[in-house]
C-alpha cells in the first residue's frame, strides 16, 4: 500500500516551541520562503477572486501566524478590495504593530485574536464574515476534529477557502530537499510531517458535507498544494 494513501498525523515541533524560541523564530522565517515556493498566496488571491462575488467588508483568517501570508494576499489585491476589516486569529499572538501599519497601507483595518480556534468559534456571537481563510492550518487536525470545526465554522461565514499541502511523493520528495534552502530542522520535520497529514482527492468535501456544508472545488494546485472551498448553507453572511 503506498505510504501516503492515508493522513498521518504527528505533532509538528514549532507547535510546542515558545514564540520567542530561537529555533522556532528560524522556522517561522523558513515558512515564509516555503509559502513563497509553493505560491499559496497566488493561488489563494485566485481563489478569493473567483469565489468572493464583490468585494468583501470582513474577512477573517484562521492560523494567521505573524499575518504575512494574508498581507502577501492583501498586497495582491487591495486595490479592487478597499476599507476590508480583517479578523487575524491564532492561538499565538504574533503580529507585530508594523505588520497591522502594513495593512492601514493598504486601506485594510485589522484586529487580532488569540485565541484557540475551538473555544472561539463556540463562544463567539459577534458579527458574521464574508469569508474565511486559511493556510497551512486544517492539516493539523484529525477528521473528527475537521468535521466539529467545520459545522462550527458554516455559522460564521458564507464561504471557506483553503489552501493546504498535497499529499503526494512530489511534495514529500521538496520537502527532503529544504536542507538546500538552509531550512532548519524544525522546518525539516514539520515540513515532511505537513505533506503525511495533509490532503488529495476529495476528502475535505466529504468532510465538509458531514458538516452540512456544500462544497465548491476542490483539488491539486501544482506540484506542492491542495486547495478547498466550501459553501455554507446556514450562515448569515454579509455577501
Amino acid at each position: 500500500m503506498n505510504a501516503l494513501s492515508h493522513r498521518s498525523l504527528v505533532p509538528e515541533i514549532l507547535d510546542g516551541l515558545a514564540a520567542d524560541d530561537p529555533r522556532a523564530l528560524v522556522s517561522r522565517r523558513d515558512l515564509r520562503r516555503i509559502n513563497a515556493l509553493m505560491f499559496q498566496a497566488r493561488i489563494m488571491t485566485s481563489l478569493l477572486k473567483k469565489f468572493v462575488p464583490k468585494p468583501p467588508r470582513r474577512i477573517l483568517e484562521i492560523g494567521a501566524g505573524d499575518g504575512t501570508f494574508i498581507l502577501t494576499v492583501a498586497r495582491r489585491i487591495a486595490r479592487h478590495w478597499p476599507h476590508v476589516e480583517l479578523t487575524l486569529l491564532d492561538r499565538v499572538g504574533l503580529v507585530t504593530n508594523e505588520l497591522s501599519t502594513e495593512f492601514e497601507r493598504l486601506g485594510w483595518s485589522v484586529e487580532c485574536i488569540t485565541a484557540d480556534i475551538f473555544d472561539w468559534a463556540e463562544r463567539a456571537d459577534g458579527g458574521r464574515f464574508d469569508a474565511i481563510t486559511m493556510n497551512l492550518f486544517l492539516h493539523h487536525f484529525d477528521d473528527a476534529e475537521l468535521v466539529r470545526l467545520f459545522s462550527l465554522l458554516t455559522r460564521k461565514a458564507p464561504l471557506l477557502l483553503a489552501t493546504e499541502p498535497l499529499r503526494a511523493m512530489s511534495a514529500l520528495a521538496a520537502a527532503r530537499l529544504l536542507p538546500a534552502i538552509g531550512a532548519n530542522d524544525v522546518t525539516r520535520h514539520d515540513a515532511a510531517q505537513s505533506v503525511r497529514a495533509g490532503f488529495r482527492d476529495r476528502e475535505l468535501s466529504a468532510l465538509w458535507l458531514a458538516a452540512n456544508g456544500k462544497p465548491l472545488k476542490e483539488g491539486r494546485v501544482g506540484p506542492f498544494s491542495h486547495i478547498f472551498v466550501g459553501a455554507s448553507t446556514n450562515a448569515g453572511g454579509c455577501l
